[in-house]
């Protein structure tokens, strides 16, 4: 359902929007690939709040990830933003990749485009006026679903989707 939806930032530079049109799931207790996994902690507590937060993360020491929590509260899951469509404010996102032509086709990119930082996790995504996903009635095309990608557990569940 977040496919074809609007990723909405109004940044301390300018408004930068994406459609979102590549997303994986992680959900549950069994899902070993899924930071929820090993159960509540600090860092996973945001998986743990009902549907509609943002949940950001440091990897490997020099990326951020973007998600939107999908569950009821006490069930942890989460939809990793593996890309965007850049519809707005694509100059600041030049700005903040130095340049680069690939701004936003994989998850740390994403990040970096729009200036994502541990600043905006755990953002109320359906009452902020800063961050949050907006329904321009984007038609979604055929969406494909294949394995989760960048992970090394549970690669074979089919819960990516893109267009």
């Amino acid at each position: 359902d977040i496919l074809g939806k609007y990723l909405v930032y109004h940044s301390p530079q300018g408004k930068v929007v994406g459609e979102i049109n590549e997303v994986e799931a992680y959900i549950g207790f069994d899902d070993p690939a899924s930071h929820s996994f090993s159960g509540l902690t600090p860092r996973t507590e945001i998986m743990f709040r009902e549907g509609g937060f943002s949940y950001i993360y440091f990897i490997y020491g020099m990326y951020f990830c973007f998600n939107v929590t999908t569950e009821i509260e006490g069930f942890p899951a989460a939809i990793l933003i593996r890309s965007v469509i850049p519809v707005e404010g694509i100059e600041i996102m030049y700005a903040n990749r130095h340049g680069r032509k690939d701004l936003t086709n994989g998850p740390g990119k994403l990040c970096q485009a729009f200036g994502f930082t541990l600043g905006q996790n755990k953002v109320d995504l359906v009452t902020s006026t800063k961050l949050y996903l907006e329904n321009r009635g984007m038609k979604v095309p055929h969406i494909q679903v294949s394995p989760r990608i960048g992970i090394s557990k549970a690669t074979e569940k089919p819960w990516r989707f893109h267009y």
